[in-house]
């Protein structure tokens, strides 16, 4: 598969749920922010989940659930109208002048 721009892999995001029929109003899981923020909750958990016990983690598995969440993250973005590339953008450049406390015996 080729590379896709972050709009490229949001219009695919959309094209894939509305397959599915959820952006339908009176589907069984309806595609609401909140619902959206708690789904991106529970992938990043499950993201979590395979470095619980060690860093013995599979690949593929882990590659599977990080998708999960970009694609939730992608589409709480969309649907609530914020440009995630400029987010991101002014995030970097805030975080750029921020410092942070170093750990003790640092």
């Amino acid at each position: 598969m080729s590379e896709m721009e972050l709009a490229e892999l949001t219009q695919a995001m959309h094209d894939f749920v509305r397959s599915k029929g959820w952006y339908a109003a009176q589907s069984p899981r309806p595609q609401t922010p909140r619902n959206l923020a708690i789904s991106l909750n529970l992938e990043a958990a499950e993201v979590l989940e395979h470095f619980q016990w060690n860093e013995n983690y599979d690949r593929e598995a882990l590659a599977g659930e990080l998708a999960d969440v970009a694609l939730y993250l992608l589409q709480l973005a969309s649907l609530t109208g914020i440009d995630l590339e400029q987010a991101i953008l002014e995030k970097l450049r805030i975080n750029a002048s921020r410092t942070w406390n170093e750990p003790e015996g640092t």
